[in-house]
């Protein structure tokens, strides 16, 4: 990838991170004073969803300005993987905040605790389902033209944002009915954002530990492997190293024992060659003998 393309990418998600870093602290001010208006459990945990937006976003922008760094002598990778990490604190963000809003709304069922919804709680409930799933629709598309894995994460922070405020928002609706209605969206709130929060993570964890192509991949791979080497090499031992936007390929292939060093190292590196041109992700080939029947 071009340093402009990488710049750009950066320059995109960073300029996503402020835009939601500034309306999430004002969406927060917003629930938060209708949460207390109100006297409503969840709408207060709402509102602290929304600030925990705000921190997403910021791990997001730290994220993306060390993602940014070159190689160096210390991590000839590239810092990509800062990248990663930002997803991964969100993830781990999304899970504590969402065990403190389940804690607390067990709480006020055991205490019978109801809320005295009005017409602010209900306005700035509307302001928020609207706001942040824009916010959303936003991110998904910074992502979808940056491929970065913490814009997705941030995003799908907001969806879960707009979603809980719906869940609120239904519950204002039918909370002067029910007075354990505000104890349950909060238990509601807090299982969507364990949902998200395990999504998040698992999805960052493979990145960390290292993966395998997907069939496609593999694919594709086979198909260069015959144009390049005009044979089936058997190809295997085929492991995936991300790193941001930059892709290491280790695999292994098979050739004639018969052919000299010189000759496998030349099949090799046009192979790696003819990977990154078409794929964009730099491999590392090892070559081992066919073996032959005695």
């Amino acid at each position: 990838m071009k340093n402009t393309d990488k710049e750009h990418k950066i320059y995109l998600a960073k300029k996503e991170g402020w835009v939601s870093l500034i309306l999430n602290i004002l969406l927060f001010i917003l629930k938060l004073w209708a949460g207390i208006v109100s006297a409503s459990l969840a709408l207060i945990a709402d509102a602290w969803h929304t600030l925990s937006d705000s921190l997403t976003s910021i791990v997001l922008l730290l994220g993306m300005k060390l993602s940014s760094k070159p190689a160096d002598n210390d991590h000839p990778f590239g810092h990509g993987r800062a990248e990663t990490l930002a997803s991964l604190i969100i993830g781990i963000l999304l899970a504590v905040v969402g065990f403190s809003f389940l804690s607390d709304s067990i709480s006020k069922l055991r205490n019978h605790e109801p809320a005295a919804y009005g017409t602010f709680a209900i306005v700035a409930t509307i302001l928020s389902v609207l706001l942040k799933e824009g916010l959303a629709q936003y991110a998904f598309m910074i992502h979808r033209r940056t491929g970065i894995s913490a814009v997705k994460a941030d995003a799908w922070h907001h969806r879960s944002d707009a979603i809980s405020s719906v869940i609120i928002l239904v519950g204002i609706l039918l909370g002067s009915q029910y007075w354990w209605m505000d104890g349950v969206l909060g238990m509601a709130v807090s299982f969507a954002l364990f949902y998200v929060a395990y999504d998040i993570i698992r999805d960052t964890a493979t990145a960390f530990f290292g993966e395998t192509p997907d069939d496609e991949l593999l694919e594709q791979l086979h198909q260069i492997s015959l144009k390049t080497i005009n044979r089936d090499v058997s190809l295997h031992h085929v492991h995936i190293h991300r790193y941001g936007d930059h892709t290491e390929l280790t695999c292994h292939i098979k050739l004639p024992p018969e052919i000299s060093l010189s000759q496998a190292h030349h099949i090799a590196t046009v192979f790696e060659k003819d990977i990154l041109e078409e794929t964009g992700i730099i491999a590392t080939i090892h070559m081992e003998p066919i073996e032959t029947s005695p």
